[in-house]
């Protein structure tokens, strides 16, 4: 688990506490995950890490490959993720104004470890794309069907649309076509 000491930093007399690990991802963040990550490998962190009361704040940047499921077929998909995120840490639970008026969230430290393992996976986890496809599924507009079913595109469904006659009007025009037989 990747920890850091709150005490280490603020009384480091270096302005800047410089951090690059190769990280471990945990089994129980992949039983948390199961439904959004099938693998994490490769995850590097890097940043840097400094104290301004009454916090010590960390600018990180991400990187690591992911396996993760296709939102439209849940097949797996080799997906590359590179991201920065900064979050300030303190020994104070923070009041509802300092969280509001810091635009970086604010994370309490319990007994003096920083937890940079949790920050970490719950940013792998918020920067997975909401839309990710398999390479069939982006070049050759592939959709699931299945009995009687089947997901079309937005296009498809617009145009059929257009296409499809209201069933009031398709009554009528049985009218006036009897209307002009007779």
């Amino acid at each position: 688990m990747l920890t850091i000491n709150f005490s280490t930093i603020k009384k480091s007399s270096a302005p800047l506490t410089h951090i690059e690990e190769d990280v471990q991802m945990r089994p129980e963040f992949f039983e948390r995950a199961k439904d959004l990550l099938f693998e994490a490998k490769n995850v590097k962190v890097t940043g840097d890490m400094f104290y301004q009361e009454p916090y010590v704040t960390g600018n990180f940047k991400v990187v690591a490959d992911l396996v993760v499921p296709s939102s439209r077929s849940l097949k797996a998909v080799d997906y590359h993720e590179e991201f920065t995120f900064t979050e300030n840490y303190s020994l104070q639970t923070p009041t509802k104004q300092e969280m509001l008026d810091e635009a970086d969230p604010i994370v309490k430290v319990d007994k003096d470890l920083i937890d940079l393992q949790t920050a970490i996976e719950d940013n792998i986890l918020l920067n997975i794309p909401e839309t990710i496809l398999t390479p069939e599924e982006e070049n050759e507009d592939i959709f699931p069907e299945g009995n009687d079913w089947e997901v079309v595109s937005e296009q498809d469904f617009e145009a059929g649309k257009k296409n499809q006659i209201n069933p009031a009007f398709a009554e009528l025009k049985k009218l006036f076509s009897e209307d002009e037989e007779n």
